[in-house]
């Protein structure tokens, strides 16, 4: 890598550590296209990379929510072990599965989340500590964590919303509980793509140096903005990552298909 990428590197590595504290993402939106268009990684190492960097920021953010007392462990504990299930099983079909469609899909879901975090309507039952039936948080695991290993996104674009917009968890919450889940479902999709060859350490690297002290910043943030404006933060910060998404994976398709 050259001077300029290491110091681009740890600048990006910065903003998704910003992103990561304040939305409750790993930051993966962020990382991976500038792993592919500004660091010099290839595809793959695009999807990967992002991964191991995710652990330190997902973690740092996590204690940051917990210690503020906003992480629900029984959501945790029952998201956890069908997460890092569904990573695995994605990390291993990410040179069999069509992430372009997958990922349109995706986008799709998101965008219509983020609209229903912007809204702020709840789920016909609310949201109540212990209350909320463990399969459901376990179902969002899979999918989080399947999305996790896929396409190395981390897995709170699908966790935040489905938290808050299905389950009606309060928002400061689903980010917290969000961030600790993800911490623990990057580790598989790690070792699988490390297995694999998939992921460049000198970029992990160099993302590391930015993404620490980012989550803690912006964990800060979001823990003492008000609800509402929380709340829009996110809706908007969730639907521009679906349509940037969903644009250009959509294009990618339609391309392969031509």
């Amino acid at each position: 890598m050259t001077p300029l990428q290491v110091v681009v590197g740890a600048l990006v590595g910065f903003v998704a550590g910003v992103l990561s504290g304040l939305f409750g993402v790993g930051g993966g939106a962020v990382t991976t296209p500038a792993i592919n268009v500004f660091l010099g990684g290839t595809a793959i190492q695009a999807v990967a990379t992002p991964l191991p960097a995710i652990f330190p920021t997902s973690l740092v953010g996590a204690l940051t929510y917990g210690r503020a007392g906003e992480v629900s462990f029984r959501a945790f504990g029952w998201a956890v072990g069908p997460g890092i299930a569904g990573a695995i099983i994605g990390a291993g079909l990410t040179d069999v599965v069509n992430a372009h469609l997958l990922l349109v899909i995706t986008s799709v879901l998101i965008g219509w989340t983020a609209v229903e975090v912007i809204r702020g309507r709840r789920p016909r039952t609310a949201w109540e500590r212990g209350k909320t039936p463990g399969w459901k948080y376990g179902a969002i695991g899979l999918v989080a964590g399947f999305v996790s290993g896929l396409l190395g996104l981390g897995g709170g674009i699908v966790m935040v919303p489905a938290f808050t917009a299905i389950l009606g968890m309060p928002l400061k919450r689903a980010l917290g509980t969000s961030l600790v889940t993800i911490a623990a479902l990057v580790v598989p999709g790690t070792i699988v793509h490390a297995a694999l060859g998939h992921i460049d350490w000198a970029i992990f690297l160099v993302l590391t140096i930015g993404v620490v002290p980012g989550a803690r910043i912006g964990s800060k943030v979001a823990l003492g903005a008000k609800e509402r404006t929380l709340r829009l933060a996110v809706g908007v910060f969730l639907f521009a990552v679906a349509v940037l998404y969903g644009v250009r994976e959509l294009a990618a398709l339609l391309g392969a298909s031509g």
